[in-house]
């Protein structure tokens, strides 16, 4: 099963989700169509196992990187410390980016997505909370949207890269992030200067 799984997300991820078929996936796997049809019926049973399991590895990826933040920690340290978390992830699972956000995810995977996508929102807020004491829950729920959009239109650039071109669009990223919570902040975390002036265009 994990031979046809990893055989899958790379098919995914070349093809994308509609354009994958069962035999595709064997061959990739090196099997026959009939020993894939022993563990799965069809490509959607696929994406939602491989699904399933990346989401499960992401909730434990969220969990450590939006943990409560030391008061002495910068804001540049916490930020940099999420979104290189997040980012390893997504490069070391493309496929979950392309299962995830592709207009034809199976209708369970895009329910399940939903969940914890609203998971992750609550737990940006509750860590936003802890950092903004004196926002009402509209504002903090604005500012948490901001945050999760900001960061997944810059995933999509970071993992559309590679090289050298790839970590620009993360520091990128990063000072989007960074610049956008500053004001919000104020001194309420250490400051360490480590990422220097924001890039001009």
């Amino acid at each position: 099963m994990a031979q046809l799984l990893e055989a899958a997300a790379a098919v995914f991820t070349t093809t994308g989700y509609s354009a994958a078929s069962t035999n595709a996936i064997a061959r990739e796997a090196g099997v026959s169509p009939g020993t894939l049809y022993q563990f799965f019926p069809n490509k959607e049973a696929i994406a939602i196992e491989l699904g399933g399991r990346l989401m499960r590895q992401m909730r434990e990826t969220y969990g450590e990187a939006l943990a409560p933040v030391d008061p002495t920690t910068s804001l540049e340290e916490a930020v940099t410390a999420a979104v290189d978390r997040f980012i390893a992830f997504n490069c070391e699972h493309p496929v979950f980016f392309t299962l995830m956000h592709g207009p034809d995810v199976p209708g369970r995977m895009a329910e399940e997505h939903d969940a914890l996508h609203a998971t992750l929102l609550g737990r940006i807020e509750a860590l936003l909370s802890s950092l903004l004491p004196d926002a009402d829950p509209a504002e903090l729920n604005r500012t948490a949207q901001m945050c999760l959009g900001l960061y997944k239109t810059g995933l999509e650039l970071v993992l559309a890269h590679e090289g050298a071109e790839r970590e620009a669009y993360v520091r990128e990223l990063k000072h989007v992030l960074i610049r956008y919570l500053a004001p919000l902040v104020g001194d309420r975390l250490g400051r360490a200067d480590t990422l220097g002036p924001a890039p001009t265009a």
